[in-house]
C-alpha cells in the first residue's frame, strides 16, 4: 500500500489547527490575508514571490496554493516558471557563496609555506 509523503490538506487539518490554538490561528489568517493584498506590489506579484520562496523552502502545500492563486490573478505560466528559476538561482547562489566557509577551512588546514 503506497502512502503519500505529504497528506492532502483537508478542512479537518485546518479545523484541528484552529481548535488547538484559536487566537494564533485567527491572527495568522488575518496576517496572511493582509500580506497578499495589493499594495506597493500587486497580489499577483506577491504570489509569484511566494512561489519562488516556496520552492526554496520546499513546501509542497505552498507551491500548489500560490501557483493556483497566481494563475487566478492572471499570472502566466512563463511568469511562474521564471519565478521558479529565480528561486533555483538563489538556492544555487547561496551554496556557491557558502563555499567560502569550506575554502576558508581548507586554507587554514594548509601548512605554512
Amino acid at each position: 500500500m503506497e502512502q503519500d509523503l505529504y497528506p492532502v490538506a483537508t478542512k479537518e487539518f485546518s479545523q484541528k489547527r484552529r481548535e488547538l490554538a484559536p487566537e494564533t490561528y485567527s491572527a495568522f489568517i488575518a496576517f496572511s490575508q493582509q500580506v497578499f493584498t495589493d499594495g506597493a506590489l500587486t497580489g499577483k506579484m506577491k504570489d509569484l514571490i511566494a512561489i519562488a520562496v516556496a520552492h526554496t523552502t520546499q513546501c509542497p502545500y505552498c507551491i500548489r496554493a500560490h501557483t493556483k492563486r497566481a494563475l487566478a490573478k492572471g499570472a502566466t505560466e512563463q511568469e511562474i516558471m521564471e519565478a521558479i528559476w529565480v528561486a533555483a538561482e538563489m538556492r544555487a547562489g547561496a551554496a556557491t557563496a557558502h563555499s567560502t566557509l569550506a575554502i576558508d577551512e581548507m586554507l587554514k588546514a594548509k601548512p605554512a609555506e
